[in-house]
């Protein structure tokens, strides 16, 4: 079997990068070892952009040239300039090429109170499998109508690479194809170039405690990563890449829900807020304004014992919650100020059913005990904290005088989180031009790599600060492998 262009992955990467291709009039096939497209892509709600039209109309200011010096700066400059320049560059061209394969975009916001407004979010029907499912199923019907081939159920076990002309065997030169698996066959794919979008390694247990020191399924739990184990990232290793940005996880903190994370709900949308939070040992350890900010509250989560913390909170905040609304939003649907409808009704069905996540006591000291604490040390932190809220300042931790809320009266609760990660973002180093680079920094002929399973987007934590990021870089990245994947077999 035989193609031009070779896309490891179906997710958003994947997706724009095969019909970039198709556009281009060249022959791509997509190869996904799921039974389904898409991927983590379906789980997303948008993507980040720089100078769209809808930013324009909406009198965002936000310049290409801020927009660069804020992500390099939130890195430290670990961040490959010309990577992230590369993509912001792109984005606002992507959402006009997006919105020219059928995808409509609602409105332009951002993910929390001090960033940009650059998260376009996608039209369409969250509930059916996310936004992101909207988006997937557009570019997938553009792919097959351009001819693009589409294997489901195909895992992908190596890369070929040629010997390089006229030097020693074991010299490497252009990649040249694939060797997969279906069905229990295994089969080669004569290719011109070779795109990896696999998704990362979020659910290799053995990789993330090797490069972030986590324990999947311990204190660390993947939310909507299926399969997720690095072979794209594996194979490009084999084949002579460099590893870049690995041990990079995006971070997140919520309410474990029997064997799978449910994301929305009244039950995490409280323990998320900005309430009082303590760790197992009953202490308090941050500003919990940090709430608003995703990364900085699963950073923070993940540094404590197992991973685990607990929102506090009393009558009086459960009350506030469901009169007055929340303080942090929960995704588009649940914007700030979203009055938690029934919140009373799901609390004691979870107290009666005796979920090991949620608790109720009659006083500290009881609630305490439920939760592993040593009654005099979590005492001791409310009261700590009741003070703060009485004199309208924290004398520890500086947290926002509008969050400060006493908890005084009975019943208290506890709702125990857990850190999560959304995805691993990082593995493979590769140029702005999205080719695979070995460890002098030379590319391989032929292999490129986008989204999750590449390197040189961030530094040490995903930047919340320019929202919508992560799908922004695997539509940019992929967009832009597929362009140069087609110059290149042009030559």
């Amino acid at each position: 079997m035989e193609t031009d262009v070779a896309v490891i992955g179906s997710g958003a990467a994947g997706m724009a990068a095969a019909l970039t291709v198709a556009e281009g009039g060249a022959r791509v096939i997509i190869l996904e070892k799921l039974r389904h497209f898409g991927g983590t892509s379906n789980f997303a709600q948008g993507l980040f952009a720089v100078g769209s039209d809808m930013q324009r109309h909406g009198y965002v200011g936000l310049t290409r040239d801020q927009a660069f010096k804020m992500a390099m700066d939130y890195s430290h400059w670990r961040a490959d300039p010309r990577i992230v320049r590369a993509v912001i560059d792109k984005s606002a061209e992507t959402i006009t090429w997006l919105a020219g394969n059928g995808i409509q975009f609602a409105e332009v916001v951002t993910m929390w109170p001090e960033a940009q407004r650059t998260w376009h979010i996608i039209k369409g029907a969250p509930r059916a499998g996310g936004r992101g499912s909207v988006m997937i199923k557009a570019l997938l019907a553009r792919v097959r109508q351009r001819g693009g081939e589409l294997w489901l159920s195909t895992r992908v076990k190596k890369l070929i690479r040629a010997a390089s002309p006229g030097m020693a065997s074991s010299a490497l030169g252009k990649i040249t194809g694939v060797v997969a698996e279906k069905a229990g066959k295994t089969f080669e794919i004569e290719a011109k170039a070779v795109v990896i979008a696999t998704g990362g390694y979020a659910n290799n247990k053995e990789w993330v405690k090797k490069y972030a020191g986590f324990e999947v399924d311990v204190n660390l739990f993947p939310l909507g990563n299926i399969d997720k184990m690095g072979e794209g990232i594996r194979m490009s290793w084999e084949a002579g890449a460099a590893a870049e940005g690995m041990g990079v996880l995006q971070l997140w903190r919520g309410i474990l829900l029997g064997r799978g994370i449910r994301e929305l709900g009244n039950l995490n949308a409280a323990a998320l807020q900005p309430h009082l939070w303590v760790n197992q040992r009953g202490e308090r350890f941050c500003d919990e304004t940090v709430a608003h900010i995703d990364p900085y509250e699963g950073n923070i989560c993940g540094k404590q014992k197992n991973g685990c913390s607990y929102t506090l909170f009393d009558e009086t905040i459960k009350r506030h919650m469901m009169e007055k609304g929340i303080d942090k939003n929960m995704g588009t649907e649940n914007p700030p100020g979203t009055p938690l409808v029934d919140f009373d009704k799901e609390l004691e069905g979870a107290l009666e059913k005796k979920n090991p996540h949620v608790f109720a006591a009659g006083s500290i000291e009881e609630l305490a005990g439920m939760i592993g604490a040593k009654a005099s040390v979590l005492k001791a932190t409310v009261e700590e904290y009741n003070r703060f809220c009485e004199k309208g300042h924290d004398g520890l931790f500086a947290k926002d005088r509008e969050c400060l809320r006493p908890l005084k009266e009975p019943r208290f609760y506890a709702l125990r989180c857990v850190t999560m990660t959304l995805g691993s973002i990082g593995g493979i180093k590769i140029n702005h031009r999205t080719e695979v680079v070995d460890e002098e920094d030379q590319p391989i002929p032929g292999l490129y790599a986008a989204g999750s399973d590449a390197g040189g987007m961030y530094g040490d934590s995903y930047n919340i600060h320019l929202s919508g990021g992560t799908l922004g870089f695997a539509v940019n990245s992929g967009r832009i492998a597929g362009s140069n994947a087609l110059a290149y077999i042009e030559k």
